[in-house]
């Protein structure tokens, strides 16, 4: 029972990096019903810069552990935001009347430049992180736990939950809701559908770059192609919960990130994938349109 709860938070913990990155897929097709392709490098962008922020910074040092890791993230999600709105204004905005595979096709080339410019700044070879977290564990009900695995599940529920109680609680939520049911006629009701495209490319690569600062933390290493692999798996999430759909993408990523970890335990590290895609083809037969279904209006 030990070891099942254990590979449980570790799957809990890799399935909250799987959903913070969901969410931005889904959220940029709720509203443009396009796939971000290049969101797996923005992700990608966020362990690199945490990296950088760490060495050449050292927050942790000067600030201490809690404040300093506090003032890391919200750098981080800064700088890769500002890298999604740029991304939005020069790959997709100019598109955005063209036809649906136009788009597609910049989000890939965009996919490709932000993957080659991170090589060339950085090289082709894995990052090492810099080891600032205490080598302790907390015990939870009798469960030792490491320290940085309890601290990405409660950082990604929180973060989630702000997302969520945000688009449903807010004005401004409203409104992202309201331009992926119809933009036409949200911008009849006065919303300006521009500045809620760009928001949405704000917080999508803020949770995403996050998202590559746990990783970077929780492994160690960073290689600048990893964005295609996580991409994927978050881009499975989304489908598995349903795309466009909020709750549906956090609980897709969880539950990935659970059957893998079981898979990788009890049957083999080696099929842990092809478990996940198994499980995920298993459930689109039985509901289509994924565990909580699709939340999109139909393009017209």
């Amino acid at each position: 029972m030990e070891e099942f709860l254990q590979q449980l938070t570790n799957g809990l913990a890799v399935g909250g990096i799987y959903a913070l990155i969901a969410l931005g897929y889904t959220m940029v097709y709720g509203v443009l019903k396009l796939i971000n392709f290049a969101h797996g490098d923005l992700f990608t962008y966020g362990a690199y810069l945490g990296l950088t922020l760490l060495t050449s910074l050292a927050l942790t040092d000067r600030l201490g552990f809690a404040l300093g890791m506090l003032v890391l993230v919200l750098m981080v999600m800064g700088l890769v935001a500002v890298l999604g709105a740029i991304l939005e204004r020069a790959a997709y905005r100019p598109l955005r009347e063209s036809p649906r595979l136009s788009a597609v096709v910049s989000a890939l080339g965009a996919s490709i430049f932000l993957q080659n410019a991170l090589m060339l700044l950085y090289g082709a070879r894995f990052q090492v992180y810099p080891n600032i977290l205490p080598a302790t564990t907390l015990n939870l009900f009798g469960l030792y736990l490491p320290l940085m695995r309890v601290l990405i599940v409660l950082a990604s529920v929180l973060m989630m939950a702000a997302l969520y109680l945000f688009i449903q609680k807010t004005r401004i939520g409203a409104a992202i809701r309201a331009a992926a049911i119809d933009q036409g006629a949200a911008r009849l009701m006065g919303i300006d559908v521009n500045r809620v495209i760009l928001l949405v490319f704000l917080m999508g690569p803020a949770l995403g770059g996050t998202a590559g600062l746990m990783v970077g933390l929780y492994y160690g290493q960073i290689n600048f192609t990893m964005g295609w692999v996580y991409g994927m798996k978050a881009f499975t999430a989304a489908i598995l919960g349903g795309i466009g759909n909020i709750p549906g993408a956090m609980v897709g990523g969880l539950l990935l990130g659970v059957i893998e970890a079981l898979g990788a335990a009890y049957i083999s590290i080696a099929w842990k994938d092809a478990i996940a895609f198994l499980v995920l083809i298993l459930i689109l037969i039985v509901r289509p349109t994924g565990l909580l279904g699709e939340r999109v209006a139909d393009k017209i």
